[in-house]
């Protein structure tokens, strides 16, 4: 912490609050939720930017009425106090009254008079106060849950004076509007920078079904298969070195995403032989939210894959491995995948499927003509991305130092 500032006093949060406390699950769990109610607020909800309603649950008058300790009131600030998003904080939606909290959610209701709710707000989202909260102070370590006494316990610094409280938070709220606009700005952009190629692929192979000949997936390749899971064979994962295990979270859109590699025992390779991966295999994801997603094998390493990813290995002479990665990557290719999907208790995608999936093929020299063009293309189009994906982060970046500043007397 900074040194006081002029008019400033130092305080524990139990000595200017009120309430401070947290909910419980309603009994019978998420089967008491309902279509309409009153609102239980459940960490999901609670986001430093603000509520968000999505997924927010309802419960009836008699659930409400097991939970009449944690009413929630206007001018409350509501915290997260267990997991992942421990400490994320934002003032209670007047909108959404009545409402109670689980047991994820503390209530902080400000004592009157003493302090402005969204000076409250704004102060606990700081990284000068978060940070404070997330540290156990024990080897720098984070904490995974904010008990009732550490958050009464817990030292706050600001102004005595309630005008200059409300002071801070019209300069915040003046400049986080200018931010939040220039933000979605950004956000636009980058997304008309992504469906500018995603609409141009879908041109290219559009163009090519109407021009060339179809032919089948399973005539094209070597081999159409997948792995399979080594639990099932009583294989262990295991730390590098061993069989780097590919699985669907690293199989992104064109590139391999490998800053969680995973390996397994070398006997992997010898039970499940047929899924050895080689340079230059085309990987595709068969299984849950990321169907589609198509990368290329590219590295230099003993590897397999689970059953979540299937294998399709490119008759060189025939298919291009780049030109069949963009193709299964279109918007067209996508939306025939989904359409495709068998929803058990996780959609998937069949072998057969892939097997019998017909595909455009002009002559391999156009194959790679196409590729060329569409190389080009999204060098472009990601040029424009990396430069409104920077823009976004200097606006984040932006938000937090008005919050130190304010937090600091320097606003």
């Amino acid at each position: 912490m900074v040194g006081k500032q002029k008019g400033w006093v130092t305080n524990r949060l139990g000595n200017v609050t009120s309430k401070i406390g947290s909910g419980a699950t309603p009994r019978g769990g998420g089967e008491t939720y309902k279509a309409t109610g009153i609102s239980l607020i459940r960490s999901l909800n609670v986001h430093d930017e603000g509520f968000r309603e999505a997924k927010l649950a309802r419960i009836d008058d008699e659930q409400a009425a097991r939970l009449s300790s944690v009413v929630v009131e206007a001018d409350d600030v509501l915290f997260n106090i267990t997991g992942a998003s421990v400490a994320r904080c934002c003032l209670a939606p007047a909108s959404f009254l009545p409402a109670r909290v689980n047991q994820h959610v503390s209530i902080i209701r400000p004592a009157k008079g003493k302090f402005v709710p969204a000076f409250l707000h704004y102060l606990l989202i700081s990284n000068l106060y978060k940070d404070r909260l997330l540290s156990t102070g024990e080897g720098g370590s984070t904490r995974q849950a904010i008990t009732k006494a550490q958050l009464q316990d817990f030292t706050i610094e600001y102004p005595e004076s309630l005008s200059e409280q409300q002071r801070i938070v019209g300069l915040l709220d003046e400049a986080f509007d200018g931010v939040a606009i220039a933000k979605a700005s950004a956000e636009k952009n980058l997304q008309n920078a992504r469906a500018l190629f995603e609409s141009h692929l879908q041109s290219v192979f559009t163009h090519a079904r109407e021009r060339w000949e179809e032919k089948l997936l399973k005539g094209l390749c070597k081999l159409i298969t997948k792995g399979s899971s080594p639990k099932w064979q009583g294989i262990d994962y295991v730390n590098k070195p061993g069989i780097l295990f590919v699985t669907s979270e690293n199989v992104g859109e064109y590139q391999l995403r490998m800053d969680k590699p995973k390996y397994v025992e070398d006997k992997f390779n010898i039970k499940d032989k047929k899924s050895i991966l080689k340079y230059g295999d085309v990987l595709t994801n068969i299984v849950g939210a990321s169907i589609g997603r198509t990368a290329i094998f590219d590295l230099d390493a003993v590897a397999n894959i689970n059953q979540a990813v299937c294998l399709m290995r490119c008759e060189h002479t025939l298919l291009d491995n780049r030109y069949l990665a963009y193709f299964l990557n279109s918007p067209v290719l996508i939306q025939v995948l989904h359409d495709n999907e068998v929803n058990n208790a996780r959609a998937n995608l069949s072998l057969g499927f892939f097997s019998t999936l017909p595909i455009p093929l002009p002559p391999l020299s156009e194959q790679k003509k196409i590729v060329a063009k569409l190389d080009d293309f999204r060098v472009e189009t990601q040029k424009l991305e990396s430069i409104y994906q920077q823009k976004v982060a200097a606006l984040v970046e932006l938000k937090k130092s008005l919050l130190d500043q304010a937090f600091t007397g320097q606003l």
